[in-house]
């Protein structure tokens, strides 16, 4: 039995009573001991480490409620444009990119941000240049958007006079010629002709994307975004082998992926499809317990669903209101079935109409099949009106946090706040009036849309405004205080992960998913909390990340 003693620092338990600590011992993978030096003392002699936090904070290990790491992944393993926002950056990247793969047929990979082009709207021209005549694929940080190459436009046969997909959109210049960006539905024109992902690729993505989550401190995540193809290689099999292998050291809960071109007549035939892939994907680490529902774009593209129009660039109102993927009456129907069928529902709404959507389609599922209790969550929630509010209290809605974006930033402040206007703009993520109204919360990064570090998101929650920026708070009124916002990233995300009660908090009794930062954030400014590091993190007690000396 392996005992090991933290101690040396303070502890943050996440527990419902908020209980204070300084010191916890762990055996056999579970917290033994939770209180002072004189509670773990009977435990030293036994132990075959004892961990001095040097004035660090020990807590529960973080839960990404919201993340899509296998997509992440690959673009770490491909053609990564997420580490800068410049376009000659992005142009000096592909190019060498390409250089190093003059074998590769097609050019993949992916997280470009929008603020870097004029008006968020790359040109396929820029990728000719350094491409050549080669397909280029490259989805933008948050995947709503691709911006593809004319060898890519060619392969896909889009031209001038391919119309619109339903539930998507072509960018084209005033010749009405495709300018090489695509939005929403109309990426999968260009991807169906793409070269497929290999069991191989999904297998090295999830491998990468959990050796990043670990340094971050997360042990226990909900992948966002799970598609089941009939046969064939994808992200699901790549978890369903690794938790058979036991390389999956992560506690994961996969949201099944809605297909939202089913049409009404085949809502119970793919609730019936969903529910076996549920039932064979009871792993030790992998269950797939949820369903994502997408029920609309962003603001940034103007396909988020408003109550009221976007603007112009001149500030008066469009016929523009986004996209509802799902017709209201067909979201109620798919809710109805899904929390009927044991179902939590996770689902993407940005916009104040998506959101209002949603929270009516999970009123209809209360009315048809009373209170479930299977913690569905919103995820996103850019915009609620403020009449909507309380109704994640009344109805047992999780919040999903996004918490980095809530802050002023290019993309925020150009293709955003001029579009919805001030008074929409300044009550954007009401995280605070959420709290307010007793709404539970969770957090989660989204990456590879943003960045998967928690610490980073909590100083956001905290602060209103991007590390290291100096830009006025977004909303200071809907701050959270410190100790919410890391209780919302360790047990509000351990609850809708499906991990509460064996993880999420530091209660005896519970597994052992811990991480060790290098300072205690409680004792620090605002504006610091992101500079926290992990040092260490742990999953039932073993080490799965431990910081370099130097790094």
């Amino acid at each position: 039995m392996t005992t090991r003693v933290f101690r040396g620092g303070r502890v943050f338990t996440a527990d419902a009573a908020g209980t204070t600590a300084s010191a916890v011992a762990v055996s056999d993978g579970r917290i033994a001991a939770v209180g002072g030096d004189r509670t773990v003392e009977p435990f030293l002699r036994t132990a075959g480490e004892v961990v001095d936090l040097d004035g660090g904070l020990l807590l529960p290990g973080f839960g990404d409620a919201h993340v899509h790491p296998v997509t992440a992944g690959l673009e770490r393993i491909r053609c990564d444009l997420s580490g800068t926002t410049t376009a000659d950056a992005y142009a000096r990247i592909i190019g060498d990119y390409a250089r190093a793969h003059a074998d590769h047929e097609w050019l993949l990979g992916g997280g470009w941000a929008m603020e870097a082009f004029p008006g968020g709207r790359p040109h396929r021209a820029a990728l000719d240049a350094v491409a050549g005549d080669r397909p280029v694929l490259l989805p933008n940080r948050d995947h709503h958007s691709s911006w593809v190459s004319t060898a890519a436009l060619a392969r896909a046969g889009i031209d001038r006079h391919t119309p619109d997909p339903a539930d998507g959109r072509i960018e084209r210049d005033a010749n009405g010629e495709p300018t090489g960006l695509l939005h929403e539905g109309a990426m999968d024109l260009v991807a169906r002709v793409a070269p497929a992902d290999t069991q191989e690729d999904f297998d090295a993505a999830l491998a990468e994307a959990q050796r990043h989550l670990h340094s971050c401190g997360i042990t226990n995540w909900q992948d966002a975004w799970v598609a089941v193809p009939g046969g064939g290689p994808s992200a699901h099999e790549a978890y369903v082998r690794a938790d058979r292998a036991g390389t999956l050291t992560a506690r994961v809960t996969g949201a099944l992926w809605w297909d939202r071109s089913c049409p009404p007549e085949g809502v119970a035939e793919q609730v019936a499809r969903l529910t076996g892939v549920r039932a064979a994907t009871d792993g030790r680490n992998y269950r797939t317990p949820a369903v994502k529902v997408m029920q609309d774009g962003v603001v940034e593209t103007s396909t988020a669903a408003l109550l009221e129009p976007y603007l112009d660039r001149h500030g008066q109102p469009t016929g523009e209101r986004g996209f509802e993927f799902l017709e209201p009456a067909q979201l109620r129907e798919v809710t109805v079935a899904l929390d009927a069928a044991g179902f939590q529902i996770h689902y993407h709404a940005i916009g104040d109409r998506g959101v209002r959507d949603v929270l009516d389609a999970l009123q209809a599922a209360v009315d048809a099949n009373g209170t479930s209790g299977l913690r569905h969550q919103i995820a996103h929630l850019q915009l609620v009106h403020p009449e909507d509010v309380p109704r994640f209290h009344h109805l047992g809605v999780t919040a999903n946090l996004q918490a980095l974006w809530a802050a002023h930033e290019p993309q925020m402040d150009e293709l955003t706040v001029p579009f919805l206007g001030l008074s929409r703009a300044n009550r954007q993520y009401p995280f605070g009036d959420l709290l307010r109204t007793g709404a539970a919360l969770a957090m989660g990064s989204d990456w590879p849309v943003s960045t998967p570090d928690p610490l980073a998101a909590i100083q956001v929650a905290v602060t209103r405004v991007l590390p290291g920026a100096r830009t006025p708070a977004l909303g200071p009124d809907q701050a959270l205080p410190l100790a919410t916002a890391l209780r919302a990233y360790t047990a509000g995300s351990a609850a809708v992960n499906h991990v509460a009660g064996v993880a999420g908090s530091i209660c005896p009794g519970r597994a052992a998913d811990l991480v060790v930062l290098d300072r205690d954030p409680f004792t620090g400014a605002p504006h610091e909390i992101a500079e926290a590091r992990v040092v260490r993190t742990y999953v039932n007690g073993a080490e799965v990340y431990r910081r370099h000396p130097f790094g």
